[in-house]
């Protein structure tokens, strides 16, 4: 029997379009610091604010999008998060004081968990069941990719021309979605099915899914420890005089993310999420030990290739199987929470570590963080990855199945 199609004409726009809203957000996040810093002569940690405070946008945008979305429609969100984003980024042209930047900043982090809020809940419809973790694996690819071009680019650009460049590419990179978007034709019911018996929904509910918040909270852990690598990494590498190696870091941890994505996808739809997520942790760990060892660039590069690998693929695994454990009705709320998190740790990671940073060092920094993912393999194990058989059971099936009951609750 054949397998359902992946490829489909809406699954490959959708994974382009979020490709490019990723790839702008990488290189708007490592050239607006600076621009703060040159402009408006701020303090490295009110940069660093201009910076981060895009996160807080959308994380507001992923709790309200993942409560509305179903009655909106998937393709109106996408369509109305890629404009305004494309206006917001408008007014950056305009900016004439730091508290205005923060501003802009704010919204256009909004539009951004708009947008990405709404890619992510069609591709869960598009995605065929049977081959779950090979297509969120392919999605979530692009933004692996996206991690790695986005610096790459905005620190070319910025070396041969000033922050408006960097502007005038994510506009006319953004006007591209804006087409894309109206190209897509999947879209999620709005409404309530006919018939069904409205219940009371407690308040937490109507803005997170309650099933996937444990395996979420795994991810915020994963996160955190991630944002050491994102927002520490070019300055520990220029203090250990291997700023060529943490040049590239990101090419390479883009290839581990690359070339394992494919069989890591498979394994998952095959064999269920722990024979992968097990191994990725543990690759994880061991990057975050490399790096606080390091004293070369083979060392850090490799360092890299097993970041890209452990934590691209945890990211992957978690986001399918919050995908599987969610009642269909609710896979954009599941969606939602996933990112809430991942996004949460990821935001608040470089203000807690730039605490640890200053008290032991960046090698002490990365050597807690080796502890921490190790810790936090453990956590997935009695929250998730020991229950395995137990959530299958629920969902009908092996990954990706669910049963008909699920579509009842």
């Amino acid at each position: 029997m054949a397998a359902p199609k992946l490829w489909t004409q809406d699954f490959v726009v959708i994974t382009v379009a979020n490709f490019f809203l990723y790839f702008i957000y990488y290189l708007l996040v490592v050239t607006v610091t600076g621009f703060a810093a040159d402009k408006f002569h701020a303090s490295p940690s009110a940069a660093g604010l201009a910076s981060s405070i895009f996160v807080i946008g959308i994380l507001a945008a992923r709790l309200l999008c993942g409560r509305s979305i179903d009655k909106m429609g998937a393709r109106r969100m996408l369509f109305a998060g890629f404009i305004l984003f494309f206006l917001t980024t408008c007014t950056y042209f305009y900016v004439n004081s730091l508290a205005m930047l923060l501003a802009i900043r704010l919204i256009n982090g909004v539009a951004m968990g708009v947008a990405g809020t709404a890619t992510g809940t069609i591709v869960a419809r598009l995605v065929p069941d049977e081959r779950r973790g090979e297509g969120i694996g392919y999605y979530s690819l692009s933004l692996t990719i996206a991690f790695a071009a986005g610096p790459f680019a905005g620190m070319l650009i910025s070396r041969y021309a000033d922050f408006e460049m960097n502007l005038i590419v994510s506009l006319a990179v953004l006007f591209f979605c804006c087409i894309a978007a109206c190209c897509v034709k999947t879209d999620v019911a709005r409404g309530r099915a006919a018939g069904r018996k409205k219940r009371p929904v407690p308040c937490l509910a109507k803005y997170f899914e309650r099933k996937v918040v444990p395996i979420s909270s795994f991810v915020m852990i994963i996160g955190l420890c991630y944002s050491g690598v994102l927002s520490f990494l070019a300055n520990y590498a220029r203090e250990l005089r291997l700023s060529e190696a943490g040049a590239v870091f990101f090419l390479v941890y883009a290839a581990g993310a690359f070339f394992t994505r494919p069989y890591t996808g498979k394994l998952f739809d095959r064999r269920g999420e722990n024979i992968v997520m097990y191994p990725a942790a543990i690759a994880f760990a061991l990057a975050m030990a490399l790096l606080s060892a390091t004293y070369n660039g083979p060392a850090l590069l490799l360092a890299g290739v097993l970041a890209g690998f452990g934590y691209t693929t945890i990211c992957a695994c978690v986001q399918a199987v919050s995908i599987q454990l969610a009642p269909p009705r609710r896979v954009a709320l599941a969606t939602s929470t996933y990112y809430i998190f991942l996004d949460f740790g990821v935001g608040v990671g470089p203000f807690l570590l730039g605490f640890l940073v200053s008290e032991i060092g960046y090698r002490g920094m990365y050597g807690a963080m080796a502890v921490v993912v190790a810790l936090s393999g453990v956590l997935y194990h009695f929250l998730h990855g020991a229950r395995r058989r137990e959530n299958e059971a629920a969902c009908g099936g092996p990954p990706g199945k669910v049963s008909p009951a699920a579509y009842a609750e």
